[in-house]
Order: structure tokens, then sequence, then C-alpha cells
């Protein structure tokens, strides 16, 4: 199954490859955010947003209700919690006030 896991933008890597970190539960995971970057919102202003990531793409802006609410579903349904450990074993730990 391919899920989306929503997690929030917390700062910019690289701006010329468009890439950022994303806390998803604590866990800070370089992802790009070139599919989300247009002309109406620029790569700056993606630090806060709330997004889903697949494989290593922030695909789509969601607020942060909606985020929320996936994120309980997920747990509910206990996929979230194989897909944080894959995160966490590929990713870096960041600060848990961060998310």
């Amino acid at each position: 199954m391919c899920l989306g896991i929503p997690g929030q933008v917390v700062e910019i890597t690289d701006d010329e490859r468009q890439l950022a970190n994303i806390s998803v539960g604590g866990v800070l995971r370089e992802v790009s955010l070139a599919c989300i970057v247009s002309d109406t919102h620029s790569l700056s202003a993606c630090v806060g947003d709330w997004v889903l990531v697949h494989v290593g793409f922030a695909m789509s802006r969601i607020d942060e209700a909606e985020a929320a609410a996936t994120l309980r579903t997920l747990t509910e349904l206990g996929e979230v919690k194989e897909e944080l450990t894959a995160m966490a074993n590929s990713g870096k730990r960041g600060d848990e006030g961060n998310a």
C-alpha cells in the first residue's frame, strides 16, 4: 500500500534542488518540495506548511486539521507506526517540539 504521511516543513535545506526537512512525529526527513512550489507559493513560503509526503516528495499541501485527522486514522489502522519506524531508521532525529 502506498501512503502519503502528513508532516510539517521545518526548514529549507537546499534552495536549488528545492529540498526541505519535514518533521513527521519528531523524525526529520529531507524531501523534495518541487511538486508544491509554484509561482504563487514560493519555496520559502513552504516553511510551516503541512504536506503529504510519499517516497521522498511532498505531494500536496494540506491544512493542520486534515494532517491531524489523517495521522489519527493511520494510527488507528496501525499503518503509521511502520512508516515512522522506516523514516526513523533512514532519517535523523529532530526536535520533538518542532511538529
